[in-house]
């Protein structure tokens, strides 16, 4: 929920609508859709809800269909300007468009807003994917094409199906959510080849050392798990990475049509002897 311009008060974007003041509803689409407490209606809304849902996939997928190559990054809401993260995300949004990515954000302040603002400075698609939250803030100025979704789920299907790669700088439960979503889609092999980077080598190195010493060590994952991750404080080194994981499935996807052709001509030989 952001503050108005005019100063007459919070002003709360979902979907389509803007809504200000008394006209602001107490919960948001995703907590009346979730919350088991409110389920002596499902019969009557939640069908109506299936066709909003469709409605808001449909919306993005039209909305981004064109959109080139682009990484989605994510980050903390709460980090300041002037942090280091923030400059970080800001030389990364620019070095990723100078490559020639789109970046994606959750459109929202701290993290989020300093890559937009890169991008967009070095001539790139600085895109948003906003979210209705009781205490959002609204798109950042920094976004190009912007989209508020009521969804969850919804949203996070956007960052993933647009997005040749994730990068995960410092950041609270949704930059978290949004990673191990990353790491457990590429696990199960539901996207192919999908880097993962994660900058800010001293804010993560503790989560890859107890990844390392209880999953790891455990048997909860394999050693090539980690190998799904990574870490770096370098936005050159993050950069390549995308680059050269870009080139790799190229060359897999090249190699798998080429003996695709090679059988097919096999098959004709066989077939006229």
């Amino acid at each position: 929920m952001s503050q108005n311009r005019t100063g007459r008060g919070p002003v709360r974007h979902r979907g389509a609508l803007t809504l200000r003041r008394a006209a602001i509803p107490p919960s948001t689409a995703d907590q009346r859709l979730l919350d088991s407490r409110s389920r002596a209606d499902w019969r009557t809304r939640d069908a109506w809800r299936a066709l909003r849902i469709l409605a808001e996939f449909v919306e993005g997928f039209e909305s981004l269909a064109e959109l080139p190559s682009a990484v989605s990054v994510f980050g903390s809401a709460r980090s300041k300007p002037d942090s280091p993260e923030c400059e970080l995300a800001r030389r990364l949004g620019a070095a990723l468009a100078e490559a020639g990515y789109a970046v994606i954000t959750g459109g929202g302040p701290g993290v989020m807003e300093a890559a937009n603002r890169g991008a967009a400075e070095a001539g790139g698609i600085s895109v948003g994917l906003g979210i209705e939250l009781p205490f959002e803030q609204g798109l950042n100025q920094w976004v190009d094409l912007g989209i508020d979704f009521r969804y969850f789920f919804a949203r996070k299907t956007m960052f993933v199906k647009y997005a040749q790669g994730f990068v995960v700088l410092p950041g609270g439960f949704g930059t978290l959510d949004e990673l191990f979503e990353a790491l457990t889609l590429v696990q199960t092999r539901k996207v192919t080849r999908f880097p993962v980077v994660l900058m800010g080598t001293e804010y993560w190195s503790g989560l890859i050392d107890w990844l390392r010493a209880r999953m790891l060590a455990e048997g909860k994952i394999g050693p090539e798990d980690l190998d799904l991750i990574c870490l770096t404080d370098s936005v050159a080194n993050a950069v390549q990475h995308l680059v050269d994981s870009d080139a790799a499935l190229a060359a897999e996807q090249e190699a798998r049509e080429e003996a695709a052709v090679a059988r097919t001509r096999v098959d004709s030989g066989a077939d006229g002897e």
